[in-house]
């Protein structure tokens, strides 16, 4: 039997409008059938649960460019000497966090997460859609090289994999074979885009922020193995260098670009590239070497640069949040679109962390692990979408205490959260008596309610 849920009475933000209407939302299974001005019909004969919305603010749900489901919460400790059955498990209570967060689709941005989206596709684990890198590919002395100094042997060269790889959260590859390899690997098991280590991190312990990572021969074979499977390559670099490189190459996503020169952030807007970018403070991480946490404020005090340049020349500028190796963090995931008004208004804000990020996401093309529309509320979509106490366009700050202010989370169709006071009924149009029909739930089981 279908699902039938209509949300009425709701103020609509379709994700990509800044003017919001009155209306009700019909969603039939995981899809959004109808959007009416009024209170939607239905087929007579149907069970439809209904959802008074008495005016909150319906938006859809929030979409993170770049998230690390498996090494946000987890420390380094734990990436390189921790128990991987308990790490995982870690990952698996930290999905749930981050869909009542609201956030119910990420781009995982690399690390051991198939597993993962596995058990949310199959409703064993709450979670968000995820969109998995895999293993991140690195080069020698690359962002992606975990290994301590003392080791030596890794799989790109054919000897045994580091500790690190065989867990899944990055593939040390030199040469163009084996970047090849490393790519085919991924996309075997599973990855709707590829991710590559173009330049120096702030987290990494050998690679400077200066320094340019794999030669272009070695992008473009990424690229090339990634397009054959029709999908692309995203990229991790700082420095204008490393960028232009993997620009030239064929890379169709930049990932942090903070310390991008402005003839470099030209060459991004003509090239039709996206920037994914964080709005990076000082104050969002903390590192244990006086090295790595250099690196990470120069990241830091680019970011205001790089985001007046990307509007300027008016570059595809996607959000994301990057949060790594501290789990105490992973709640502040919400502030870091809150932070975005520094240089944007609100419905632009809103408008990339939904419709746009959704957009930067659909590039994975045939391997698009979802297919349908997502990050809009349309006719068609899929039914991801939030209720919202007050209006998010005039106070983005309601974002960020979501366990207070999201009156509903619904994913795929699945009611995730409900907290809306006794509006919640099971109709049944037909023989209206009162008896309750099954619904697609993923998180909390509803409260008991009157039957008309």
């Amino acid at each position: 039997m279908d699902s039938v849920i209509l949300i009425d009475d709701v103020e609509i933000f379709d994700g990509t409008n800044a003017r919001t209407f009155a209306g009700s939302v019909l969603v039939r299974n995981n899809r959004i059938e109808k959007i009416a001005r009024t209170t939607s019909e239905t087929a007579s004969g149907e069970a439809v649960r209904r959802i008074d919305g008495k005016g909150r603010f319906l938006m859809p749900g929030l979409i993170d460019a770049h998230w690390h489901a498996y090494l946000c919460c987890n420390t380094m400790m734990d990436l390189l000497a921790g128990e991987p059955s308990y790490t995982h498990l870690v990952a698996g209570r930290e999905a749930r966090a981050t869909l009542m967060r609201g956030f119910t689709t990420v781009r995982d941005a690399g690390g051991p997460v198939f597993g993962l989206k596995k058990a949310i596709d199959d409703g064993v684990l709450d979670g968000p859609r995820i969109y998995p890198s895999g293993a991140m590919i690195s080069q020698t002395s690359g962002h992606g090289d975990f290994r301590m100094i003392y080791e030596h042997a890794h799989g790109g060269c054919g000897c045994e994999m580091t500790h690190i790889e065989q867990l899944g959260a990055s593939r040390i590859a030199d040469g163009p074979d084996a970047v090849a390899a490393a790519v085919r690997e991924n996309l075997r098991q599973g990855a709707s885009q590829i991710k590559l280590m173009a330049g120096g991190g702030a987290a990494s312990l050998y690679d400077p922020l200066d320094v340019t990572e794999f030669f272009e021969e070695e992008i473009r074979t990424a690229v090339r193995a990634a397009e054959d499977w029709g999908t692309y390559v995203m990229v991790h670099v700082y420095n204008p260098r490393g960028i232009a490189r993997a620009l030239n190459a064929g890379v169709r996503s930049i990932e942090h670009g903070h310390l991008i020169d402005e003839p470099t952030m030209e060459l991004l807007a003509r090239s039709g590239a996206w920037l994914c970018m964080q709005p990076f403070s000082a104050e969002d991480n903390s590192y244990p070497s006086p090295v790595q946490e250099a690196k990470h404020i120069r990241i830091t005090e680019g970011t205001d640069r790089t985001y007046r340049l990307a509007k300027q020349y008016g570059v595809k500028l996607a959000w994301g949040t990057d949060l790594l190796f501290d789990p105490a963090h992973t709640k502040y995931q919400n502030h870091g679109i809150v932070k975005l008004q520094k240089w944007f208004a609100n419905p632009e804000i809103l408008r990339m962390v939904t419709s746009v990020n959704a957009s930067l996401l659909a590039m994975s093309g045939a391997r698009n692990p979802y297919p349908g529309r997502l990050g809009v509320v349309e006719e068609g979509a899929l039914a991801d979408l939030l209720l919202v106490q007050g209006n998010v366009l005039q106070d983005l700050s309601l974002l960020e205490d979501p366990e207070r202010n999201f009156a509903l989370i619904m994913k795929d169709g699945a009611i995730c959260k409900d907290r809306v006071y006794t509006g919640v009924k099971t109709i049944c149009v037909k023989s209206r008596k009162r008896e309750k029909q099954s619904n697609r739930l993923c998180c909390n089981k509803l409260q008991e309610i009157p039957l008309i």
